[in-house]
């Protein structure tokens, strides 16, 4: 019999990243807290980053907040931002909030050395890039690994895809 596998990925949904930043403008244009700030929150750089606008410090990390709301209330990790300091340029600070996408070397290497020390004996992980496929002969030792990680507090945001 073939060996069962699964891929670990780090993939952003842009659509409903897009849906919660549309719902952010909506919001910030119409709450009475946010009138007349000159608060606001757009795509940098493709959909790679969002850039925040305010004329305070608290008034950009607001924002922020309401746009982490959305992400959460859409189905999105908060582990996918991440988000600098409100910086002065001019009379407005500046937010840039980066989107996390892929999993780097670090991060595989460190998953997969979770796998071998804590995951069923049976169970080989290998690095693809950005994703990481886990294969084993039982499919029991799969879902074993699955739970395992998704016990674990990583920084970065996993989907289990390609269950076969």
């Amino acid at each position: 019999m073939a060996d069962s596998s699964f891929d670990i990925v780090s993939k952003i949904d842009h659509q409903e990243a897009d849906n919660a930043l549309n719902q952010t403008v909506k919001e910030v244009g119409q709450r009475f807290d946010f009138k007349g700030t000159g608060a606001s929150i757009a795509w940098s750089g493709g959909q790679k980053a969002v850039e925040i606008k305010a004329n305070s410090e608290e008034r950009a990390n607001a924002v922020l907040d309401v746009f982490k709301d959305k992400l959460i209330k859409r189905g999105l990790s908060l582990k996918i931002l991440d988000a600098g300091e409100p910086k002065l340029s001019g009379k407005d600070y500046r937010l840039v909030v980066t989107l996390k996408e892929g999993i780097d070397q670090e991060h595989a290497k460190k998953i997969s050395k979770i796998i071998r020390d804590e995951g069923p004996k049976g169970v080989k992980a290998q690095i693809q890039g950005e994703e990481l496929r886990v294969s084993s002969k039982k499919r029991d030792e799969l879902q074993e690994v699955i739970a395992l990680l998704k016990g674990k507090d990583l920084e970065i945001a996993l989907q289990f895809t390609n269950y076969r």
